[in-house]
């Protein structure tokens, strides 16, 4: 009896959402839009030029590109035809960029036209790089010397493939780069049966699980986390697989995203908060009708503050957790039945919480020495995960990657606690926590409530040396336009939380410094890296 062997790839996410509803809409900006139908067409597309340029099962193809219909179309047709997805961050610093290229061993380069120069500029170092493919919005490419083919002329030269091909669910599908705070950049790599687990896992808990945040087939879906970044927390590939309507904003812009979100009446998004405080802060914000926007926060805590703000605007926000090396998404903060009829800002309080694991990854919380610590609330220790969908380590870095699994757990470097309820709390970084006459103190709880004082627009703290304590805490606050609060405002402020019991008195900082605006990564992480070089003498 002849069994087919079904394998679990990511063109059968694509193949659901073109059945379930093949004229849903796919849009953007305010550029065009086309249906699921079309979306396949393209990749079908997309996949034989690929193949006329002699790419093949593991050649590197890399993408920058902002978040558009064409990276949708190579989620799928690069992988799709057994290649691998490089997602390059084009906010790295060009040096390491090219790093990562050369690493990755690309072949391909396929790029938006805003990023012209920088590629010009890089190219003759890219030892590997074979051909260059620009995207363009405008009807002609910008011209240049680098010799390039046009996408959409590149995509329509060829007939297209009459269906996307079954190999092994085990094959490589992506590529991407960590942005580390020490070293080059470490390449995590997933295959399509991590993505595809990854999607039904993450798709069982917003959508089966999930209340505030949950995530239904009328939904109007619009990522705000950049699709180079760990593929946008996986959920175009839910989207797709639902068969939503999805909007793609390009590049992030305060008055686009605006204009998108109430144009199109979108529903769902997941963003940094540092783009929700960007949102909720514009001019006039007030005057718009934001009630049925679910947004999901992850990549650094949400703080009290932020959350307060946006759910006066209307906007339903919740917490996630994960990392590059998860696929990303290990929690999400979803209320438990029982907790529906507790009051609204102490659901509040949880729905900012790091979250419950999602269905399929086993979190522990563990001491220096591997045991795992009671669930109190108070005790805290490293998270350690395992999950289907994990990395299995740095690409081309076995050292590392040995580091990263050792105990046969992956070690998230990630200090939490988890309470009696299975919620998990980050209370830092291990590299952020500050150790303080022989306790730690949380640089992220300090953020949290010094984020509810109304003068306080952001706020950042860090450890600095200090010669009888070993370190104390240091704020970094940047205040609201047009509100003052001085050092001694701010320590009555959080005495009053050390009065309830939330913090330690001990945990107050002595010195506070005011500044403009506190520095960012790449992905939109406040940049304690650059904090600590400017602040952080004695």
């Amino acid at each position: 009896m002849a069994v087919y062997d079904y394998q679990l790839l990511l063109k059968r996410l694509l193949q659901h959402g073109v059945k379930w509803y093949p004229k849903q809409k796919i849009v953007y900006r305010d550029k065009m839009e086309y249906t699921y139908v079309d979306l396949r067409d393209r990749v079908l597309k997309l996949g034989a030029a690929l193949r006329s340029l002699g790419v093949t099962t593991g050649t590197k193809v890399g993408v920058i590109e902002w978040d558009s219909h064409r990276y949708l179309e190579m989620y799928f047709g690069i992988p799709g035809i057994g290649a691998v997805l490089h997602t390059i961050n084009p906010r790295l610093a060009p040096a390491d960029l090219a790093y990562t290229v050369i690493h990755a061993e690309d072949e391909i380069i396929i790029f938006h036209e805003d990023f012209l120069p920088l590629v010009e500029k890089l190219a003759p170092t890219l030892t590997t790089v074979r051909k260059y493919i620009i995207m363009t919005d405008g009807e002609k490419p910008p011209k240049t010397n680098l010799p390039v083919l046009e996408y959409e002329e590149w995509i329509h030269s060829v007939e297209p493939l009459e269906h996307l091909p079954d190999f092994s669910e085990n094959t490589q599908a992506t590529l991407a780069y960590t942005t580390g705070t020490t070293g080059k950049p470490k390449g995590v790599m997933f295959t399509h049966r991590q993505l595809m687990l990854h999607t039904l896992a993450a798709g069982a808990a917003i959508a089966a699980l999930g209340d505030n945040c949950g995530f239904r087939k009328n939904d109007v879906y619009m990522p705000l986390t950049p699709m180079f970044h760990v593929h946008a927390w996986g959920v175009p590939y839910l989207a797709t697989m639902l068969g939503v309507k999805q909007v793609y904003p390009g590049r992030y812009e305060p008055e686009m995203i605006l204009k998108l979100v109430l144009t199109h009446k979108v529903t769902f998004s997941h963003c940094v908060p540092t783009i929700l405080q960007m949102i909720v802060n514009a001019p006039g914000i007030e005057q718009y009708d934001l009630s049925n926007w679910k947004v999901v926060i992850g990549g650094a805590r949400l703080p009290k503050g932020l959350a307060k703000r946006a759910t006066e605007l209307g906007i339903k926000v919740s917490a996630g957790y994960g990392m590059s090396e998860t696929a990303p998404i290990l929690t999400l903060a979803m209320l438990k039945p029982y907790m529906e009829s507790w009051d609204e800002d102490k659901k509040l309080d949880y729905l900012i919480k790091t979250g419950v694991p999602v269905p399929l990854v086993d979190l522990r919380i563990v001491d220096p020495e591997g045991n795992e610590l009671p669930h109190n609330g108070r005790d805290k220790g490293e998270i350690v995960v395992r999950s289907p969908w994990l990395t299995p380590g740095y690409y081309k870095d076995p050292e590392r990657s040995e580091e990263l699994w050792r105990g046969g757990w992956l070690h998230t470097g990630d200090v939490a606690v988890m309470d009696k309820h299975g919620y998990v709390q980050i209370v830092d970084r291990l590299k952020d926590v500050i150790k303080s006459g022989g306790e730690w103190i949380s640089s992220l709880e300090l953020e949290n409530l010094l984020s509810l004082h109304p003068a306080v627009l952001e706020a950042a703290v860090i450890g600095v040396p200090d010669p009888k304590w070993d370190e104390r805490p240091l704020a970094i606050v940047v205040l609201k336009p047009g509100q003052t609060v001085d050092a001694d405002g701010l320590k009555l402020h959080l005495k009053q939380f050390a009065d309830q019991g939330v913090i330690t008195k001990w945990a107050i900082p002595e010195r506070y410094e005011f500044v403009e605006s506190l520095p960012k990564t790449s992905v939109g992480k406040i940049d304690k890296k650059v904090l600590r070089a400017k602040f952080g003498a004695a």
